[in-house]
């Protein structure tokens, strides 16, 4: 039988899912939480509603927001609200056994899809990959059709071991790390991009499936294959200009405003007071 830790470690991404898209079930934190002779989780569910493709990009961008494992809250996740924890997951101290949450969003992710099969399609158009790199919270989900015979430049090049911005993977990877420097705000800016396109991309579905579905055999491939690549090449040039722009907005403990002008940001009153409470008297000027 699998241990409170992998339980812990791999249910409750289950539990999340599952009560996120079927909340009327109710479904119990008691078996990820290895309480005995709680009831496993089944193997699949019926959603309470039909969830859109935007619905389920949301479903797999989850670090338990709002329940009482939320990972953005809490000393552990900072002034910042990061619900990034650094590896191992698991460690000793004084003789006793702590975890951190491992959420749906991991940090460490390689690359993620939400894959969309319509068989009332033909083949070409049908069934396709909104595919994303690195952090799922942090990437961008852009269509890779099936049927294409080659995918962005961008997507098939990269070195674990030399950083370029020419690989989309390193291009997100960079934006997504540089965030951990100030959390809340540098992600406020990189999902407000990531809305932009995805936002777009969805909206222009139907049109561009039209146009390949007027189209026959090669010439449809050949659209599907140019508008994929059109996409993802537009993907990673944002996401490079994206990275630019949080080191020159994001610099020094400073953030600067549309115009370039400096301006404080200090903790939120809320961590200034956790600050407080652990050493009353190191930051007190006496008057």
């Amino acid at each position: 039988p699998p241990s409170p830790a992998h339980l812990k470690y791999t249910e409750t991404r289950v539990w999340s899912i599952f009560r996120r898209a079927a909340p009327s079930q109710n479904f119990s934190p008691d078996y990820h939480r290895g309480i005995p002779g709680a009831r496993p989780y089944p193997l699949y569910i019926k959603p309470d509603r039909k969830l859109s493709t935007e619905a389920v990009f949301s479903l797999v961008r989850d670090h338990y927001e709002g329940t009482d494992f939320d990972m953005t809250t809490g000393p552990a996740a900072g002034p910042a609200g990061n619900p990034n924890r650094p590896r191992p997951l698991e460690w000793e101290t004084d003789g006793k056994t702590y975890s951190w949450e491992r959420p749906v969003s991991t940090y460490n992710t390689a690359f993620s899809f939400v894959a969309q099969l319509r068989s009332y399609l033909h083949d070409e158009v049908g069934g396709l990959l909104w595919y994303g790199v690195d952090d799922t919270y942090t990437s961008c989900y852009f269509p890779i059709y099936c049927s294409v015979t080659s995918i962005p430049k961008a997507y098939a090049v990269g070195d674990m071991s030399h950083y370029s911005a020419k690989s989309a993977w390193w291009a997100f990877n960079f934006a997504a790390n540089y965030a951990n420097g100030r959390y809340q705000d540098m992600v406020a800016d990189i999902r407000k991009v990531q809305k932009e396109l995805e936002t777009g991309f969805l909206k222009n579905q139907p049109v561009a499936e039209q146009q390949a579905l007027a189209m026959k055999g090669e010439e449809r491939i050949a659209f599907l294959t140019h508008y994929t690549d059109s996409l993802g090449n537009l993907v990673h040039q944002r996401w490079v200009e994206l990275g630019n722009s949080l080191v020159t907005k994001y610099n020094d403990g400073y953030v600067k405003d549309s115009a370039m002008r400096v301006q404080p940001k200090a903790y939120p009153e809320e961590w200034l007071k956790y600050i407080i409470r652990q050493e009353p008297k190191k930051y007190l000027i006496n008057k």
